[in-house]
């Protein structure tokens, strides 16, 4: 491949409550790109950015950061501004995709299959139950799975903890019926559908939420997935599709829920679609890309070489 650029800006960390992840994905990333050759400087983001950047003039920056204001359209703007080329989604897809509920609504546009659900305010969820349970409750523009509830079927009232006085995320959720089954992951690389992961979490955690993504065995993940060729065959093709109709570059990845039922049919629905996945040692998008027969080292790679303005 041919190089473009030599001095590259790892933004990481960050102002998000996922800023443990992004120093992790972003030191991971660093240190990878050093071995391919770069010249990289480590930026630990806070709101003199803009500054930084100015004085730093790197040739590109690869953005790992994860969560709101690195992951919302925010950080992409500012690099707009600044016309430094940047890895990743640009500024609409990127808003549009930390937004659960807008990303719902343009995917389904396209006919990909998303659960039922609306958006409620927190002091409404918490006093009664805003769908019939079984359902789920997340903030609208979180991701790494934080801040989610599952309600079960038997539980008399909301969970309290929406009551907190020192809840971290914003007062819209969307709330999600819940679909039982499995979880599945893929993702988007160079313009391509990857392998599916089926993620089988550990037996002790309920579902696959922030510990499950990041403690080693917190899950365990099956490449490829075992699924019969036409359910396989549609999650690659509501992946792509999600992937362009939000407008994605770089790479991105689509959460799906499956539930398999003895009669042989099937409810499949796209949860959410990532524009930062997680780049840490127990991500998924490294290790599609390894199914692709990548390594980690050419991944980030081409998402340096990929890099632009006006994406």
């Amino acid at each position: 491949m041919t190089r473009k650029y030599n001095h590259v800006a790892v933004l990481l960390g960050g102002l998000s409550a996922e800023r443990e992840v992004s120093l992790n994905s972003g030191k991971a990333c660093a240190d990878a790109l050093e071995r391919e050759g770069y010249q990289v400087t480590r930026v630990d983001v806070r709101r003199d950015i803009s500054e930084r950047l100015r004085a730093l003039k790197p040739d590109a920056c690869f953005n790992a950061l994860h969560g709101r204001w690195g992951e919302d359209g925010q950080i992409q703007g500012i690099l707009e501004y600044l016309q430094i080329p940047y890895s990743h989604s640009g500024v609409l897809a990127s808003a549009l995709a930390m937004n659960k509920q807008l990303t719902k609504q343009i995917i389904s546009a396209v006919g990909v299959p998303v659960p039922d659900g609306k958006v409620v305010k927190r002091q409404d969820a918490a006093r009664a139950h805003v769908l019939p349970p079984p359902y789920v409750l997340k903030p609208v523009s979180e991701g790494s799975s934080v801040g989610i509830f599952i309600v079960k079927a038997d539980q008399a009232h909301p969970p309290q903890e929406l009551t907190s006085s020192d809840w971290a995320f914003s007062d819209d959720l969307l709330a999600e019926k819940f679909i039982p089954g499995r979880e599945l992951t893929c993702a988007v690389i160079d313009g391509e559908p990857t392998g599916i992961i089926d993620i089988v979490p550990h037996a002790s955690l309920q579902f696959y939420d922030y510990q499950a993504k990041y403690a080693e065995g917190g899950s365990h993940h099956i490449l490829p997935a075992s699924l019969s060729p036409n359910i396989y065959q549609s999650v690659q093709k509501f992946t792509l599709m999600a992937h362009r109709a939000l407008g994605c570059r770089g790479v991105s990845r689509a959460d799906f829920r499956l539930d398999e039922r003895a009669d042989g049919t099937y409810e499949l629905a796209c949860l959410e679609v990532n524009t930062q996945p997680g780049m840490t040692g127990t991500s998924l998008v490294p290790e599609l890309a390894g199914h692709k027969g990548w390594t980690f080292g050419e991944l980030v790679r081409w998402m340096v070489e990929d890099a632009s303005c006006n994406r």
